[in-house]
């Protein structure tokens, strides 16, 4: 059997970590934008194109796909409720 060693642990031993105030922890926080923005790499000509005509292609389908299922509902609204005239034909006289 491993024996395990258990450590006791005192008031003295437990340093209160005491919070930065408001001020510090702005600062703080700008220097750690500062930071991560140091790690940002601009994309090459062509990456940037992929991601242009890839955000194109995608933003380009979404419009089709929401366009066809409003028209979807949109014919079902009306096949089911009536095109909104009292009248069966479709003059509205």
């Amino acid at each position: 059997m491993a024996k395990t060693a258990t450590v006791k642990t005192t008031d003295t031993d437990i340093s209160d970590d005491v919070q930065p105030g408001v001020f510090g922890r702005m600062f703080r926080f700008l220097r750690e934008v500062i930071s991560e923005l140091k790690k940002v790499t601009t994309p090459t000509r062509k990456e940037l194109a992929i991601y242009f005509f890839g955000v194109l292609f995608f933003v380009v389908f979404m419009i089709l796909f929401i366009s066809g299922l409003d028209w979807v509902f949109g014919q079902g609204s009306f096949w089911v409720f009536g095109n909104g005239t009292l009248s069966p034909n479709q003059g509205g006289r």
